[in-house]
């Protein structure tokens, strides 16, 4: 499980550090093979491998009758990129996938779940101040996190 947030820097490369709490874990379950892909909201999103393979799987085996359906399919496998993380924790970003989410470098690497998000800090810093001053509130707490949040 990923959780929490860091700053990290790309350096001149396009290669990002992972923070090292995680690293154990990459290295050891994963033998540090991620999958790198593109998110709608304008982030990178990083799978373990495994985890990428089981989404690929259901992307794939999706019936794509509906545009919506063959688009999210061509977005997110079609960007999908292999990376392992080196003996310094860090991965290579390839270029397109940091045009994508404008990544320069100072990025937001969060923790969420079965994988990690990788935003323009910028960005990231707008959808939380944004948060915090209460967007999601006028927009309304989902009913289904409801009892998460009281």
């Amino acid at each position: 499980m990923f959780r929490g947030g860091s700053t990290v820097k790309l350096d001149a490369k396009g290669r990002l550090a992972l923070p090292t709490r995680y690293r154990p874990l990459i290295t050891e379950r994963y033998e540090g093979r991620l999958v790198v892909t593109i998110h709608p909201d304008g982030c990178l999103l990083l799978y373990p491998q495994p985890q990428w393979e089981e989404i690929e799987h259901r992307l794939i085996n999706t019936a794509n009758q509906d545009r919506r359906v063959r688009d999210m399919q061509r977005m997110l496998v079609g960007y999908a990129t292999e990376v392992e993380m080196d003996g310094h924790g860090r991965i290579l970003l390839a270029p397109r996938l940091r045009d994508f989410a404008k990544l320069d470098k100072s990025v937001a690497l969060l923790g969420v779940g079965k994988k990690f998000e990788i935003w323009n800090e910028e960005t990231w810093e707008q959808i939380g101040s944004g948060w915090m001053e209460g967007q999601a509130v006028a927009d309304g707490t989902p009913h289904s996190l409801e009892s998460l949040t009281t």
